[in-house]
């Protein structure tokens, strides 16, 4: 008898061997999925998709008709990012969360829904979901068991969550956004990752050192008290980026209090921050809004103290790796500058100077915290990369030229034996290890890049005596 989604070629009932066989049943030649819908035959079975501009009642990708499921019009597709489109998409999100009663499970259901490919709309939505949620997420741990486990969890799941935004991936969704909405929505962002991480931080009853790391960014935080200030020097080392907090010195014993300090790295999310064509000139100076390009990671930090006075900043020193190699002369030190009413910013300079830089590299030291950056002008990048891109291919064909020349050498060294000697012997080695190590560096030119740069950071990584480092831990 054949299994269910085959027929018998002959008799439903059938012996072994007799010459009867199970063909596989075309559920698809009927209209088994409805309207909207796609039928995929499979082995055995059948499965249902909505066609494109619709997606299914259940939010499943593939589905079967008898379990009630049907393709509805996907009206986020067509939404065209205007203020009522975006408003009525933003509700029916907040809408779908409020379901949810937990705060965690709240997070857990925005990193699932935004893992997978989302729209221009989603990214808004569940931006001011996120940030509607946070003070929900930052008190959550006040009355568990455990909370500095449920912090850990907590701050591990919403790094991964915000990762989703600001993954590689999503860069191109970003874009689609109109400038002004894309600028104010990944400032919103940024600005509740910073806060969530300080507020859920306050959990940490004694010393800790918390590290989360994912694809597209970083986490790093310190909690201590007032004991250990003068034990704990706040610095971070985030995949080739640098950034260190030194606070002022102060004459007479600080008071009794606690600290935290939580540094970010965000590691694509630079061209999101592109100033709008039509956006009127600004009238601040150190302004760095037009003709200048983010040509590094972001990289920010904050502090908070309680009391306020008992950690107060002197400066912060970082050093940030290039995206693109430039003229260490076009390198500028800068700063997300942005109002928190109104989530409106711009690049800006003041109270940031270029402390060292070379072409992969620069060095800077601020005397304030927020979000930093290296701009290079525009005209300088295009320059640096055709003159990169010049000296490259000299550089390949001149080694091309010596590895013909050496291997013509190699070859009267080994074949022409009159002239074989130990002299000879000498230069035929020689000759082997320049063919080698010319081949290497031609074969590796071009697969040195997003790599640490090792001997740069040993030469700029501090030496700090007596300072512990913990992962995740306690003292």
């Amino acid at each position: 008898m054949c299994a269910p989604g085959y027929v018998s070629s002959g008799l439903q009932r059938f012996m072994t061997n007799d010459g009867t066989y199970c063909h596989d049943i075309d559920e698809c030649r009927e209209n088994k999925c409805g309207d909207n819908a796609l039928c995929e035959n499979t082995a055995g079975g059948f499965n249902c998709s909505c066609l494109e501009g619709y997606q299914s009642s259940s939010g499943s990708l593939y589905f079967q008709p008898d379990d009630g499921t049907y393709c509805q019009e996907n009206i986020k597709i067509k939404c065209h990012l205007d203020y009522s489109c975006v408003s009525a998409n933003i509700n029916q999100t907040i809408i779908k969360v409020n379901t949810i009663k937990e705060p965690f499970a709240i997070l857990k259901e925005i990193q699932k829904s935004t893992m997978k490919d989302i729209l221009p709309v989603d990214i808004i939505a569940y931006v001011e979901v996120l940030a509607a949620s946070s003070p929900q997420l930052s008190t959550l741990n006040k009355t568990a068991l455990n909370p500095e486990t449920l912090t850990n969890a907590t701050l591990t799941t919403f790094v991964n969550t915000v990762n989703n935004f600001v993954e590689k991936d999503k860069i191109t969704v970003w874009k689609k956004l109109k400038d002004e909405d894309r600028r104010k929505s990944i400032t919103k962002l940024l600005h509740t990752t910073e806060q969530l991480a300080l507020d859920m931080s306050q959990n940490f009853k004694k010393t800790t050192q918390l590290d989360v790391d994912a694809s597209d960014m970083a986490l790093k935080l310190f909690t201590f008290d007032s004991n250990h200030m003068k034990h704990i020097h706040p610095h971070a080392f985030m995949e080739g980026d640098y950034i260190k907090i030194s606070p002022k010195k102060k004459e007479t014993s600080p008071p009794n209090g606690t600290v935290s300090i939580v540094f970010l790295r965000y590691d694509s999310i630079g061209a999101l921050f592109a100033a709008p064509e039509n956006h009127a000139l600004a009238e601040d100076n150190n302004s760095m809004e037009f003709g200048n390009l983010v040509n590094s990671p972001i990289i920010a930090a904050a502090i908070n103290s309680n009391p306020p006075t008992l950690y107060q900043l002197e400066k912060v020193t970082f050093t940030l790796r290039h995206l693109e190699v430039s003229e260490p002369e076009t390198a500028k030190c800068a700063f997300w500058k942005y109002s928190v009413e109104t989530l409106q910013g711009e690049w800006s300079t003041e109270g940031c100077d270029v402390d060292n830089a070379n072409v992969s590299h620069t060095s800077c030291k601020c005397n304030h915290l927020t979000h930093f950056a290296i701009l290079m002008t525009s005209s300088s990048h295009n320059q640096v990369s055709i003159y990169h891109s010049v000296l490259t291919r000299i550089t390949q064909l001149g080694i091309i030229i010596s590895l013909i020349c050496l291997s013509l050498c190699i070859f009267t060294f080994f074949f022409f034996s009159e002239i074989q000697s130990t002299r000879t012997t000498i230069h035929k080695n020689l000759c082997c290890a320049l063919f080698l190590a010319e081949l290497l560096f031609l074969i590796g030119i071009n697969m040195t890049k997003n790599q640490v740069r090792t001997l740069f950071e040993s030469s700029i990584k501090p030496k700090s005596h007596g300072e512990k480092k913990v992962q995740s831990s306690r003292n």
